[in-house]
């Protein structure tokens, strides 16, 4: 049976995609996590049994333990989601996110790299690693203008530019020592299972309990918008059809600048749950979700604008998303209404939705 590694499987995209792939081709997926606070196993908890599933818990920076799993899993291909993902989060602690995105990542290639040197030629022709990027390390668009593949990175934060080094790490093994690599980057993703650090889902739970909605700066920055299936499906289409050290973007084509977004997905949550409905309101006088809407402090370096040009992807494999903005809100904020328990769960003592990435 064909065998995927997914590392990061427990994370928000990495769980999505391991269900999407499950439910739309027969792989068998096997998870690899280091189950730090964004990777939590409450987002498999439904594969439990599933025999095309499996989990192993290790950090994709110890050498050793990728060796043991590639070899007992005998993977075809490697999908890595593994990284530390938050802007603020780098800005308190870089050293976290170069360890996991660059070391890791470096690792993760020499194990990938040891396996199919032992692989015979047929399976060695088949064996894919996927890296999974992201649109910030390109830097910041002015008010016009779209990333496209042959953009030059230039990375402002830590995150970005932790990233940037593993996508210089993939396209250089592939260069060097004929790796097949694939590398995306893709625009925001939003929908279930993102971690409450994020701003959709900060915004809507915040909003469900009552509690100020925090704006940075002037809230005018743009972002554009991908369902986190939408995505999904576009991996696994460049899995299945794309060449060895081909790169794609993977946009929503949905740009809204932060403030636009809160206000649509507070009147998603209105028609979800009416606030005169909603017991965190009771006695208080509040008519409208978006009225806790509060402006705070910009994050340090926060850039103005991305926007991706996505047309290679489309006209060479043929995808495009197939979930708009205001269904993909719609989606979102019903599958956080279900599933209060997961929010709840995956929110450890030492996170309960503060600011992050104050310093200076």
């Amino acid at each position: 049976m064909t065998t995927w590694v997914v590392t990061g499987g427990a994370g928000f995209i990495g769980s999505n995609f391991t269900h999407r792939a499950l439910r739309r081709s027969d792989v068998r997926v096997v998870v690899v996590d280091k189950l730090t606070y964004a990777g939590n196993l409450q987002s498999l908890r439904d594969l439990a049994g599933d025999p095309r599933f499996a989990f192993h818990e290790a950090d994709i920076a110890d050498r050793e333990a990728m060796d043991r799993i590639f070899a007992a899993e005998q993977p075809t291909a490697v999908v890595n989601f593994a990284a530390e993902s938050h802007v603020d989060r780098s800005i308190d602690g870089p050293v976290e996110f170069v360890h996991t995105n660059v070391l890791g990542t470096l690792q993760l290639l020499e194990a990938a790299r040891a396996h199919l040197a032992g692989l015979p030629g047929a399976a060695r022709e088949a064996f894919r690693f996927l890296q999974i990027s992201t649109d910030e390390v390109y830097g910041s668009l002015g008010a016009e203008g779209l990333f496209r593949e042959d953009t030059a990175f230039a990375p402002n934060s830590p995150y970005s530019a932790s990233k940037a080094g593993a996508d210089h790490l993939v396209r250089a093994y592939h260069e060097t020592f004929g790796m097949p690599t694939l590398l995306t980057h893709c625009s925001n993703n939003y929908g279930p299972y993102q971690f409450p650090e994020k701003m959709i889902p900060l915004m809507l739970l915040n909003a469900m309990e009552g509690k100020p909605l925090p704006i940075y700066g002037d809230g005018l920055n743009v972002r554009d918008w991908l369902y986190v299936e939408d995505h999904c499906d576009a991996l696994l289409r460049i899995l299945e059809a794309a060449k060895p050290g081909s790169h794609y973007n993977i946009g929503g084509r949905a740009e809204h600048t932060n403030l636009e977004i809160i206000e649509r997905l507070c009147a998603a949550l209105e028609a979800a749950l009416p606030i005169a409905e909603n017991p965190a309101y009771t006695g208080r006088d509040i008519e409208r979700y978006d009225a806790l809407k509060t402006f705070v402090d910009d994050r340090p370096g926060h850039d103005r604008r991305y926007a991706i040009d996505d047309r290679k992807l489309r006209e060479e494999l043929g995808w495009s998303p197939a979930v708009d903005l205001a269904t993909g809100l719609e989606r979102t904020v019903a599958w956080y209404l279900q599933h209060r328990e997961w929010s709840e769960a995956v929110q450890s003592g030492s996170y309960r939705r503060e600011r992050l990435g104050l310093h200076p």
